[in-house]
């Protein structure tokens, strides 16, 4: 965390100083919005988190509700999320709270009695060490907690504005905020009037039902499996000695997803209510709390389940729909124009909740949108880089339902249906990667690179999220994970994995590829560093960092390239926290594959690998910069 670099900071370090549209922020919804975002799901709130770190952007985020979400549906944190709130500097804190899954047990039916369950198998959650992130159960209420705090303390000051509902919008084209959307009061002294705001862009992140979706012409297309789940969040005393261990439970009568939640006692129960008449209309969700405890407990036998309270409750019919674009650009207009206005989470891909994606999947959709936004109106990058948001997450979600499908599929199984008795349990080991986030690998684009020099660092694959490994800080002496140190402030980084020269050795007359590059990198005009506006700290775009062969005791700090030591604030410091050396104990050169002769990793603001290159191609480098920097200014001052 960097502070200090203006001057003395006594309080909370997290609580950034206002700045831009933060500086006397209305609390009134302003008439003129760069960015209306619908909806403070998570989605929404990550993607408002995320422009909430471009001071001169003015961001609003609207709901319905008269105050913060007490209660949320969505409650499982998989990885890769936990490695994007560590972005967002609430790793550690939402760790310490939340239920963390470790291995899950198998329950099935009793080879000698059938009426009964037994423990049959247990799987590791994490066997292959996907990431050094854990798997978190935690209420949806907390994580939208987590980012609002972030918001508030961000230089733009931003806050959820609620008790406004989206009606319509239209997109006329005309003018600098070209979007007019109707809004309604539905708390306060205005209740019941409507309220018409212009926007340059807005996104839909208001929920399956979403109107945003409607009034650009989307529909959610696919089926129902006209199979039922009773889902229920309770305070019980049992007998069922896995209470707080996550189950998959297959008996005669049907099955229970068990998932322990946060605060040693809470719990939820998805219970398996049958099959569905498709001409029912619903009828299934007339099923009472009560008979879902039933059910719940003829499952179990011979354990028994006495509910003292039930904090929430519900029944489902699974469903998986999915719409044919992520914004308003129809088909026959791509490449004519550029999106106004998106749709994310929910309002774009529905599917079962067993599988623990919908707030990770939605998550990640505000995450690829937030900062695309944040660089377009900043004047970073073109316009053109907003169409590769619908391209990117809509083979990502298109992957999510084929995936949850079968996983449903196999839950929603009889025991005496599965050919192979392991097979549940097969799955859910074999799979790992994909619910954990992990296996998305965005194609090539305006925003990554064709894998041209992928043999260079196997353990970066271009187009998946950058994985994070041990190194040694130089500075300080500090063992840590070189990913953590970056931040969700919207910039580009760029990793120089150095040749085998120390610090210096050019200079002695020996020959150095990272030398060179450092000097191409701070002097040259085709260099990404060159559009850095002028007044700005070198930085201020792109975050650089270095990280040698060598170990840290081995490194001159003098001797290291100036521009990655870049002198940042008023008092113009020299920031000495981006170099590196290798952890003895774990190699990250060994651990990811990286080429000895020298590697640069470009990684994207949304933590996904776009580059990777030999510290010689300078000018591939600069080429692929060049068409998202839509200004070049002389830098400011090494």
């Amino acid at each position: 965390m960097q502070f200090h670099h203006h001057g003395y900071v006594s309080g909370d370090p997290r609580v950034q100083s206002a700045a831009g549209v933060g500086i006397d922020r209305p609390a009134e919804l302003p008439d003129e919005i760069d960015v209306l975002i619908v909806g403070s799901g998570p989605a929404g709130m990550l993607a408002a988190a995320q422009l909430s770190q471009f001071p001169g952007v003015t961001t609003r985020i609207v709901e319905r509700r008269g105050g913060r979400l007490a209660i949320g549906q969505a409650d499982g944190i998989q990885a890769r999320s936990v490695e994007t709130f560590q972005a967002f500097g609430f790793a550690e804190r939402i760790i310490a709270e939340a239920y963390r899954i470790t291995e899950m047990a198998f329950w099935k039916p009793d080879p000698a009695d059938h009426s009964r369950i037994v423990r049959a198998a247990r799987a590791v959650d994490d066997e292959t060490g996907i990431s050094e992130f854990p798997h978190l159960i935690v209420n949806q209420a907390r994580v939208l907690d987590y980012f609002a705090e972030f918001m508030a303390n961000s230089p733009t000051r931003m806050a959820p504005d609620y008790g406004y509902e989206f009606r319509s919008l239209e997109v006329t084209g005309e003018g600098d905020y070209p979007v007019t959307v109707t809004l309604l009061h539905t708390a306060g002294p205005n209740e019941g009037q409507e309220r018409v705001v212009h926007a340059k862009y807005v996104v839909g992140a208001d929920g399956a039902r979403s109107k945003v979706r409607e009034s650009i012409g989307c529909h959610l297309a696919g089926d129902q499996a006209n199979h039922a789940w009773g889902v229920m969040d309770v305070l019980a005393v049992t007998d069922f000695p896995d209470i707080r261990t996550k189950c998959a439970i297959q008996a005669e009568s049907g099955s229970i997803l068990l998932i322990p939640r946060e605060g040693g006692h809470l719990f939820r129960m998805y219970v398996d209510l049958g099959e569905v008449d498709p001409d029912s209309h619903g009828a299934v969700r007339n099923t009472t709390i009560e008979q879902i405890i039933a059910k719940a407990n003829a499952i179990l036998h011979p354990y028994t389940l006495d509910v003292r309270n039930v904090a929430w409750h519900s029944v489902y019919e699974v469903g998986h729909r999915l719409t044919d674009r992520f914004d308003d650009v129809l088909p026959d207009e791509r490449g004519t124009r550029t999106p106004r206005v998106f749709i994310t989470g929910d309002a774009c891909h529905t599917h079962s909740a067993k599988a623990g994606q919908g707030m990770n999947v939605s998550m990640q959709d505000g995450f690829n949108l937030g900062w695309k936004l944040g660089h377009v109106l900043e004047g970073r990058s073109p316009e053109s880089l907003l169409a590769t948001y619908s391209a990117e997450r809509q083979v990502v979600a298109k992957n999510l339902i084929d995936f949850d499908k079968e996983w449903s599929t196999l839950m929603a199984k009889k025991p005496e249906e599965f050919e192979d008795p392991t097979e549940l349990e097969n799955f859910y080991v074999s799979t790992a990667e994909f619910p954990a986030g992990f296996m998305t690998q965005y194609a090539p684009s305006m925003v990554v690179a064709e894998p041209t020099h992928q043999d260079l660092a196997t353990g970066f694959p271009v187009g998946k999220r950058f994985k994070s490994a041990p190194v040694v800080r130089v500075c300080d002496t500090n063992p840590m994970h070189l990913g953590h140190h970056a931040t969700a402030d919207g910039r580009w980084r760029i990793y120089v994995f150095a040749d085998t020269a120390s610090p210096g050795t050019k200079e002695a007359g020996a020959a150095s590829a990272t030398a060179d590059f450092a000097e191409w990198i701070a002097n040259s005009p085709d260099s990404p560093l060159a559009a850095t506006p002028s007044g700005a700290d070198r930085d201020a775009w792109f975050d650089v960092k270095v990280i040698y062969q060598q170990a840290h005791t081995d490194i001159d700090i003098n001797a290291v390239p100036a521009v990655f030591k870049p002198t940042v604030g008023p008092f113009r410091l020299t920031y000495l926290e981006k170099v590196f050396g290798t952890d003895p104990k774990a190699d990250i050169f060994e651990q990811r594959g990286l080429d000895r002769g020298g590697v640069v990793v470009v990684v994207r603001p949304d933590q996904y690998v776009a580059n990777v290159l030999p510290l010689t191609a300078t000018a591939e480098l600069g080429a692929f910069f060049a068409p998202l920097l839509k200004r070049r200014q002389t830098a400011a001052a090494a």
